[in-house]
């Protein structure tokens, strides 16, 4: 009876709370302002309210509370500002910093637009005393007690010194770092980009500005761990990427090295996600590299150079919008100038040939000016690929042979080697000797997927002649499968590797007749003649 009675009374009483609720709501909403502008991811409390809300992108809020609700507090970073709530008021919008929207009236005491030197002369307490607070803080990283008078300073005298500018996005970006929930970071991103826009504001120098800009926005915007949908990746991307538009366009030869860097890197980002025009890629290619030739035919040493023409060569390459009409036309209009630049001359050969482009008269040209220069094995190598295509295969193999033995860089060789075994394969069949090859591509990287496809191709096509014996012809398609298996590693090969592997396993010996040669699953069985290699049995 007790339990039963103790129930009542507290389902009354959660009944009662309910009602006194309901009768008492009270709802404020409202928009909250910083810098003229809705603001993100302040912090709203009501006395007597049940739980804080945060502004959204449009500044809006909502909160509930009662009719002996007396104040409404907002807080922004460690900033907070307590508004006794006025009587009978449902909606109320709050500017933090005192700055109203645009259209609206100035901000409480105008704007100062004096520079701190004509400030200081004119004996302006205000601002010598913010200023002097600002700087002590700051020297000492204090960036949470820097905020205030760095504020007052930012708002009221926007034009007093540039640091400012300097300082604050510094600060901002320490919120950005220590930032705990998605709306301190929301709040501290926006603020950090409007830092950047005042700066252009009083103090100009846009193109620099955007460039610095562009690179904090994709920077904070792209954090690894985080899930983002397709469509806010296009929207993050082309905002970045137009700001590094105009500021390339705006500062040409004095563009910071990390912005031609990036625009390259946003625009591979946007061609793939669909949004942006081969073209567009194409253009941006062209115009980084020219930069980057302005700057080192102005000073070759300025640091960051090489690292950036190999970064913006990798994108491009690596784009899918480097086919082989764009480069030709890319190409084409640098040969004639640049015909006589060794470097250039190899940078454009390899990325024909990649693009599969090695079959037009720019190659066949610039091959045999390259080896007219520098008799070099990659220009042997090149040579020989020309004659591959002109069906000349005597004076290709000569070339081939040439490359091989003169080339020291170890990667370039195993493609030689592997290239030089699919050549020998395909223009004489002889098996042995394009095995020969192959295995010393695989001996430099035995990970070489298109090589241990070029051996199992091999074993196939040498199981035909390999014995008149049926069950022997058979057994070399275990080797064969073994072969295709180690390609299936690579990328390149995995598709195309595991359709062979399944079409020559129904070639295998079959059960019974291995029955009668004493053979069963897994033992080791090797398969002789010039093959000469061990297997294991498989049926």
């Amino acid at each position: 009876m007790r339990t039963f009675i103790h129930k009542t009374i507290m389902i009354a009483l959660i009944v009662m709370g309910m009602v006194l609720n309901s009768s008492a709501q009270r709802v404020i909403k409202g928009i909250v302002y910083r810098e003229g502008k809705p603001a993100a991811g302040v912090t709203v409390e009501i006395h007597r309210g049940s739980q804080p809300a945060y502004t959204s992108f449009d500044g809006v809020y909502e909160v509930q509370g009662d009719d002996k609700s007396k104040w409404i507090k907002f807080t922004f970073i460690d900033e907070s500002k307590r508004i006794d709530l006025p009587v009978d008021v449902s909606t109320y919008d709050f500017l933090f910093d005192g700055v109203e929207p645009e259209g609206g009236t100035e901000g409480p005491g105008g704007v100062n637009l004096k520079s701190a030197q004509d400030l200081v002369a004119a004996n302006d307490l205000d601002f010598m005393n913010n200023l002097s607070m600002y700087n002590e803080f700051y020297k000492q990283s204090d960036f949470k007690s820097t905020l205030g008078p760095w504020r007052v300073l930012y708002d009221k005298y926007p034009k007093s010194t540039l640091n400012l500018y300097i300082h604050g996005i510094q600060m901002y970006e320490d919120f950005l770092e220590k930032a705990k929930t998605r709306q301190e970071k929301e709040a501290a991103l926006d603020s950090l980009m409007n830092i950047y826009d005042q700066r252009i504001k009083y103090f100009n120098q846009k193109g620099y500005v955007l460039g610095r800009k562009g690179t904090a926005w994709l920077k904070y915007h792209l954090p690894p761990a985080e899930d983002l949908t397709e469509n806010q990746l296009i929207d993050i991307y082309r905002k970045g990427y137009d700001m590094l538009d105009i500021s390339i366009g705006e500062q040409a030869i004095e563009t910071e090295i990390p912005v031609l860097v990036l625009l390259m890197q946003t625009s591979r980002s946007l061609f793939s996600l669909g949004k942006l025009p081969k073209e567009d890629v194409v253009k941006n290619y062209e115009r980084t590299t020219d930069v980057l030739n302005k700057k080192e035919a102005q000073n070759p040493d300025e640091a960051g150079l090489a690292e950036a023409r190999t970064a913006i060569e990798s994108i491009f390459g690596a784009s899918g919008a480097a086919d082989c009409e764009a480069l030709t036309s890319i190409y084409t209009a640098q040969y004639d100038q640049k015909k006589d630049d060794i470097e250039f001359l190899k940078t454009m050969l390899r990325r024909l040939t990649r693009a599969g482009c090695d079959n037009s008269d720019l190659f066949f040209k610039a091959s045999e000016h390259m080896y007219q220069l520098e008799p070099s094995a990659e220009a042997a190598f090149n040579m020989a690929r020309m004659f591959v295509k002109t069906e000349d295969t005597d004076r290709a193999k000569q070339y081939y042979k040439q490359a091989m033995e003169q080339e020291t860089d170890q990667s370039l060789l195993e493609n030689y080697y592997y290239e030089f075994a699919l050549f020998t394969f395909a223009t004489e069949n002889n098996l042995v000797e394009a095995r020969n090859y192959a295995r010393r591509a695989l001996a430099i990287n035995p990970n070489n997927c298109k090589a241990n496809m070029l051996i199992g191709d091999l074993y196939v096509t040498g199981s035909r002649s390999f014995s008149d014996d049926n069950f022997e012809r058979s057994t070399v398609f275990w080797l064969a499968v073994d072969y295709f298996n180690k390609a299936r590693s690579g990328e390149d090969c995995v598709a195309e590797a595991t359709q062979k592997m399944n079409t020559y396993r129904g070639y295998f010996p079959n059960k019974e007749t291995a029955f009668f040669m004493s053979l069963k699953e897994g033992d080791s069985y090797t398969v002789k003649g010039w093959i000469n290699e061990t297997t294991r049995v498989r049926f």
